[in-house]
């Protein structure tokens, strides 16, 4: 999530180390009974937004596209290729899109996170996570027909 926000993975680790031990002195603040996950995604995201702000004033994040360490262990070498590829080009579609879009797509289908569990995490009610998710896919799937043509 940090890597979605920041767009770089030596920034991204710092942030979550630094969100783990901010939860750890929060956590006597927790609520018993309320869901975990997005709690603690709250705080790694908002962790993540506070680093990307110094670093865009201070200007000396370079953002890189892509993710570190996606390398892929399958048997045959044609299909690590394409997985690869694959993995590159939903990572570039995702890095040009808003950080609204990029924050609402990964708590649903990289972080598997329910409507609720999202509007939680994003502070927004749950019909909001709908029709942002909506729009998210569709901006999404516009930059991938983009990437599609400029590859052929």
């Amino acid at each position: 999530m940090a890597w979605l926000v920041v767009r770089d993975s030596g920034e991204a680790e710092e942030a979550v180390q630094d969100a783990f031990v901010k939860a750890w002195y929060a956590l006597p603040s927790f609520r018993p009974g309320s869901p975990f996950r997005p709690w603690i995604l709250r705080i790694v995201t908002n962790e993540a937004k506070n680093r990307a702000r110094s670093a865009r004033r201070r200007e000396e994040l370079t953002l890189r596209a892509g993710a570190a360490g996606l390398e892929d262990s399958t048997p045959s070498p044609e299909a690590a290729a394409l997985a690869h590829e694959d993995a590159a080009t939903l990572a570039r579609a995702l890095g040009r899109l808003n950080e609204r879009d990029r924050l609402v797509i990964a708590y649903r289908y990289l972080f598997d996170l329910s409507e609720a569990e999202i509007a939680l995490t994003l502070d927004i009610r749950p019909g909001t996570v709908k029709s942002r998710l909506s729009r998210a896919m569709s901006r999404l799937r516009d930059v991938l027909r983009t990437e599609e043509v400029s590859r052929a």
